[in-house]
């Protein structure tokens, strides 16, 4: 089957991007989302339908992409509360690519459910944030049959820089997330920490930042996340919540590893932390306003 009419669900930053990266790469691209205004923006960008359910169009679709935040949402709109998710309303042999973060064993879950329908399933989840999905350079971290990585292909060089094919057996390609996002929360965690020290210490944080980003000491993480706190600017591209999140599947992966991550566990809790303090759904360098005893810039 020639993969052409697409349908990202969810439409996040990420999902954006990813619908947009579609349409440029000359895709037939649908979007669902429970926002009006996302849907209105990516109709605004080309998209041939929008719907806050896929359901409505499922039928005329060659591949559907799913970039949810979480399990949970994954498996409504898949499959709903009585059957009624976009997967029952799929043509039988329609490649499904997941790229929600979620736990191997919610992979393998919904992998299961689409087999009965005879859906193939991709476990894709993706990293780059809203900058490389705006450009199609995610990369993407994928599991999955060799037939469902060919017969998806045309989506995939739409939206991804680099694609890992991490081996056949679903689930895979969900514990290399799992691991990323170990990385990516505790450097994001360790720089406001640095950032924070650096103000308390009376160091102006531009200088700071600068001296990093030019030294052994810079990271992705930091020299992306900390541009918005010199900014100001906590608009959530992606929010603390995020991280409460994935970290916690770190955790639960690790405990079912009997596998010690003393960094990871203290990132948890920073994120925790700055969550409870009313900034969960702020950007998540955010939380370095956990910190007392300092001054940060504010949003000119």
């Amino acid at each position: 089957m020639a993969v052409k009419n697409v349908c990202v669900i969810g439409l996040g930053t990420m999902g954006m991007g990813a619908a947009k990266s579609c349409i440029k790469a000359g895709l037939n691209t649908y979007g669902a989302d429970i926002s009006e205004k996302a849907l209105q923006t990516l109709k605004d960008a080309g998209a041939v339908k929008v719907a806050k359910s896929a359901v409505e169009f499922a039928g005329e679709l060659d591949a559907v992409l799913i970039l949810v935040v979480n399990a949970a949402q994954a498996n409504t709109v898949l499959f709903g509360q009585n059957r009624d998710g976009v997967a029952y309303a799929l043509k039988k042999g329609t490649p499904v690519m997941v790229s929600s973060t979620m736990a191997a064993s919610d992979a393998k879950a919904i992998e299961g459910k689409l087999l009965e329908l005879g859906l193939p399933m991709l476990d894709a989840p993706v990293s780059g944030g809203a900058v490389k999905a705006n450009v199609g350079e995610m990369t993407v971290m994928a599991s999955g049959l060799p037939s469902t990585f060919e017969t998806l292909k045309p989506l995939l060089d739409a939206i991804a820089g680099k694609v890992y094919n991490i081996g056949s057996e679903i689930g895979l390609g969900a514990t290399v997330k799992i691991v990323h996002q170990l990385l990516a929360g505790v450097h994001i965690a360790v720089a406001a920490e640095a950032m924070a020290m650096a103000a308390k210490a009376g160091i102006p944080l531009d200088t700071m930042y600068d001296v990093v980003t030019n030294a052994a000491g810079n990271s992705w993480m930091f020299e992306n996340r900390m541009k918005h706190v010199l900014a100001g600017d906590y608009t959530p591209l992606s929010a603390v919540d995020i991280f409460v999140k994935d970290l916690g599947l770190v955790t639960e992966t690790a405990k079912a590893l009997h596998f010690p991550i003393p960094l990871a566990s203290t990132a948890l809790s920073m994120f925790t932390n700055a969550s409870n303090a009313g900034y969960g759904r702020e950007d998540d360098s955010a939380v370095i306003k956990t910190f007392a005893g300092i001054t940060l810039p504010e949003k000119k």
